[in-house]
């Protein structure tokens, strides 16, 4: 028996959200922000660095052929991904600062997706006009010249930043003009072609259809982000006791209606289609864009501005009584922020450390144990390793290798009667190094005896050292 009452769906479909347009401090702050961080992505891979004949002139590359990180006078290494790690740590600590301090300021201001989302809209605004005309377009049924001409007008600038943005990120990993040659005449690597396809989509769709979906579906932090702040944290609110009630009618001394004059200006500009007034939610990402439309609505009907505006609950009861709210450093400088500045403050003092006391030649050592020794012809004792020489200088190197222990026991390097090895520039070789004990001295009887092998470079006179161990017959 079929139901003539089926239970009703609970899908909802999306409503697109097309902001209005507005000007104001906070907008103009976005600009500045979104200039910068676009500015710095594109450009960054164009910027050239001389670092000697043999090595790349890029600023800032990631070589993984060679397994480098180039970063202007700074190179690390594969062993030296502490710094990387480091980095990575001061970027969490960061974020945990910022949103205890101000609440959603990343992902208001610096999120790729909100930087590459308001590019779009920018985009949207510039070609179908402001926030009516695009209304107007969208519900629009008939599909004629003027509104496919537009769209198609719109989805080719989309497609095109998109694939800026493939394009450059492949640069970071290749010398970008030769990459660049190489991708318009068709001789790139397939990689270089499949990571552009894919940036050039998934920007092209984040930024142009997904939107605030991605801020309030796909991304965490709105989830955690509540860890990390607490009733004096500055977020974005409406003062709904000075705003309410609201309403459009018109203000006399004695008036009961409150200052909200319910024009809908700061949803109408609002990026994820959020009423603020309704109180805090988790879809703000707190980019102030209602605080500049209020203001500005404010400022039209006379009254002070800061109806919406960067607030923490503990001045709610200050302000309701009509006392002034305490001084935004108060809120700012509270031992939680202190506490993430100066963590963020210990690992960046430590990287900067481990940055300049870093030597420039270095050396690893393996011995080889398989025998454990040799005993030669004349009865000597010989011991073999694998020394990994490393020169990260930008010119070759001769280094000279020496032994610090017993007397009786000598240094040989395989395939020379040099102490001495060539070293290529900014590159690590392997060689085979023996350690021989003469018979019957106490190395050569001693099951284990301690030693250490040096390592000189004779050009700037740096030298490093590995201790190992020199197996003997024993008893």
């Amino acid at each position: 028996m079929s139901d003539s009452n089926p239970a009703p769906s609970l899908y909802a479909a999306r409503e697109p959200i097309f902001p209005r347009r507005v000007s104001g401090k906070f907008r103009n702050l976005k600009w500045i922000i979104m200039a910068l961080t676009l500015g710095v992505y594109y450009v960054t891979p164009w910027f050239r660095w001389d670092r000697g004949p043999s090595l790349p002139d890029q600023a800032v590359l990631l070589d993984l052929a060679n397994r480098r990180f180039y970063f202007f006078w700074i190179e690390i290494w594969p062993h030296e991904f502490y710094f990387v790690a480091g980095l990575l740590i001061m970027a969490g600590l960061g974020l945990f600062l910022f949103t205890s301090a101000l609440g959603r300021v990343w992902c208001g201001y610096a999120c790729p997706q909100t930087v590459w989302t308001d590019l779009f809209i920018l985009v949207e605004r510039w070609i179908e006009g402001d926030r009516n005309a695009r209304l107007r377009l969208h519900r629009q049924k008939k599909m004629d010249f003027r509104k496919a001409r537009l769209r198609v007008t719109k989805w080719v600038v989309w497609f095109l930043i998109g694939l800026a943005t493939g394009g450059a990120w492949v640069f970071y990993f290749a010398d970008a003009p030769t990459l660049a040659h190489d991708l318009v005449t068709g001789n790139a690597h397939p990689v270089a072609y499949t990571t552009m396809l894919v940036l050039t989509g998934t920007t092209f769709f984040f930024g142009g259809f997904a939107r605030e979906q991605i801020c309030i579906y796909a991304c965490p932090w709105p989830r955690i982000q509540a860890a990390m702040m607490d009733e004096d944290t500055l977020v974005v609110g409406y003062r709904e006791w000075r705003g309410e009630p609201r309403g459009k009618g018109k203000r006399t001394s004695d008036s009961e209606l409150g200052d909200c004059i319910d024009c809908m200006a700061c949803v109408n500009v609002c990026p994820v289609g959020i009423d603020i007034r309704d109180g805090q939610q988790l879809e703000c990402i707190t980019c102030a864009l209602c605080i500049d439309a209020c203001d500005d609505m404010m400022a039209k009907v006379g009254k002070p501005r800061g109806l919406i505006d960067y607030m923490a609950l503990s001045d709610e009861t200050r302000e309701r009584s009509g006392e002034s709210p305490k001084n935004i450093w108060k809120h700012i400088l509270r031992p939680r922020t202190i506490l993430y500045t100066a963590l963020w403050s210990l690992v960046g003092f430590g990287l900067l450390f481990a940055l300049f006391i870093r030597s420039d030649i270095e050396l690893t050592v393996a011995p080889v144990r398989n025998p454990t020794f040799v005993v030669m012809s004349d009865g000597a004792i010989r011991n073999t390793y694998d020394v990994r020489l490393r020169n990260k200088h930008g010119e070759d190197r001769l280094f000279k290798l020496s032994l610090v222990g017993d007397p009786a026991m000598r240094l040989e390097i395989e395939g020379t009667q040099l102490d001495t090895v060539n070293v290529l520039a900014d590159n690590t070789q392997l060689t085979r190094v023996y350690i021989v004990a003469s018979k019957g001295t106490a190395p050569s009887t001693t099951e284990s005896t301690p030693v250490r092998i040096w390592v000189e470079d004779l050009v700037s006179g740096e030298r490093a050292y590995k201790d190992t161990t020199f197996n003997g017959q024993g008893n």
